[in-house]
């Protein structure tokens, strides 16, 4: 039997995809791990060879339409509402809500599906998030009454559930496939009557990059602990920040000079964090921008406050920086008590370095093999963790070494070679329900 049209491969000759996200890769619209994933997939989809468009709540002072790179075309949404909101992405949350779900679809159907449909292509729309979900079953409307919906397949990914109580999930799951990004996401997602299609999340393969040995050190050198954690997250309670914070003021109680560095966002429980911190006989130390933003900068900053035991950094830490800090630190907490999929923690183990991982979505981290796994909110699980890899180095670096080969199975190429599969199966299902209908 000859391969029919409707088991055609999902290749950049017949398909083009739409990236709905709030989040982007401005620093205007990065606020946490969505606009590093919607940057990093509307990448490396662009890389292999899709024409790729990326609608997100941008910084109002860019270009509206920017190409952003290869076959990537930025499409920067809301700006009129953005200019009276500088402070980020979700400053004026409401409006600009209401903004992309009001008219994001029409500029799809118009500019991306129809054009595609007159050329044969196939459009695979994606939004993330409980932001876009109206945008999608409204795309979804739209294009039936103009004869379009079967040239586009329309996906909405969970990357958590925030949010979850803002969707009517009856019209979204008749009208869009739903997708989310770890199997236990996928579980949880049960208790709402949603059966997902699982897509991971990925890192970009310049993570496994290797690192400048000397610059590592000389950040390690900068903080000057005898042992050095690092934790990046927003300050919420979910990352377990004072259990870290805990984990900490105990093994420096130990006897030993400890360095938490830290990164969180702009939330206001950072100052439940500092006080505890600090109620715990932490030094607590703000670190401002650096001079430079390079190695010598940073190694400057870092040793300004290096007599603190809690080291905030107060600006914004750009990649280079975080894999210095992942490969230099002992370990990296990413000790969230619930967390969909974890994607700090697989940046930790491109870098080299070790990851303290929860036990929720983190399904690539395997307990004292290429991880640290925690079981509990326990503090005392991290310091005794910690006490292990210390009386143990040549463990600590097979635990590192593992990690990083780990890691280089979850390339966000790796993820789009599994996104066509996923596309393809629902392109199949649906011309075969047509035709057994």
């Amino acid at each position: 039997m000859g391969e029919g049209p409707f088991l055609r491969p999902v290749l950049p000759e017949n398909t083009e995809f739409v990236l709905l996200s709030f989040e982007g890769p401005d620093q205007y619209s990065l606020a946490g791990g969505l606009g590093v994933r919607v940057a990093e997939l509307s990448r490396a989809l662009a890389e292999a060879g899709f024409r790729t468009h990326l609608f997100f709540v941008g910084d109002p002072n860019k270009p509206p339409i920017e190409a952003g790179g290869g076959r990537l075309i930025l499409r920067r949404w809301s700006q009129w509402i953005s200019r009276y909101y500088p402070n980020g992405v979700y400053q004026g949350e409401k409006e600009k809500v209401y903004d992309f779900q009001s008219s994001v679809p029409t500029a799809v159907a118009d500019e991306i599906v129809a054009p595609a449909a007159r050329e044969g292509r196939t459009t695979v729309v994606m939004g993330e998030e409980w932001h876009t979900a109206s945008a999608l079953w409204g795309l979804s409307d739209l294009l039936h009454t103009r004869g379009l919906r079967d040239a586009a397949i329309l996906l909405w990914n969970a990357n958590h559930t925030m949010g979850f109580e803002n969707i009517d999930f009856g019209r979204l799951s008749y009208t869009t496939t739903i997708t989310t990004v770890s199997h236990y996401m996928k579980h949880t997602m049960w208790i709402w009557g949603i059966n997902p299609l699982v897509i991971p999340n990925g890192i970009p393969a310049r993570l496994l990059e290797p690192l400048d040995p000397d610059a590592a050190q000389r950040i390690r050198t900068a903080i000057d602990g005898d042992l050095t954690l690092v934790k990046v997250g927003r300050w919420d309670p979910d990352k377990r920040w004072n259990m870290a914070v805990e984990a900490a003021a105990r093994l420096k109680s130990m006897g030993l000079r400890v360095r938490l560095v830290c990164r969180g966002g702009m939330e206001p429980y950072e100052g439940e964090v500092l006080h505890n911190a600090a109620a715990r006989g932490l030094r607590v130390r703000n670190v401002p921008p650096p001079a430079s933003q390079d190695v010598e900068g940073w190694a400057a900053a870092l040793a300004e406050a290096s007599e603190a035991d809690l080291l905030n950094l107060k600006f914004f830490v750009p990649e280079e920086l975080l894999r210095l800090l992942y490969a230099g630190a002992d370990a990296a907490l990413a000790n969230s008590g619930k967390e969909p999929f974890g994607i700090v923690g697989l940046e930790v183990m491109a870098s080299g370095g070790t990851a303290v991982t929860g036990a929720t979505g983190e399904e690539y981290a395997r307990a004292f093999e290429n991880a640290v796994v925690l079981e509990t909110d326990d503090p005392n699980e991290i310091v005794t963790a910690m006490a292990y890899l210390r009386e143990h180095p040549a463990e600590a670096e097979r635990i590192r070494a593992a990690a990083k080969a780990t890691a280089a199975q979850y390339t966000w190429a790796k993820v789009v070679d599994l996104l066509c599969r996923r596309v393809q199966f629902l392109a199949t299902s649906r011309m075969l329900s047509r035709n057994t209908a």
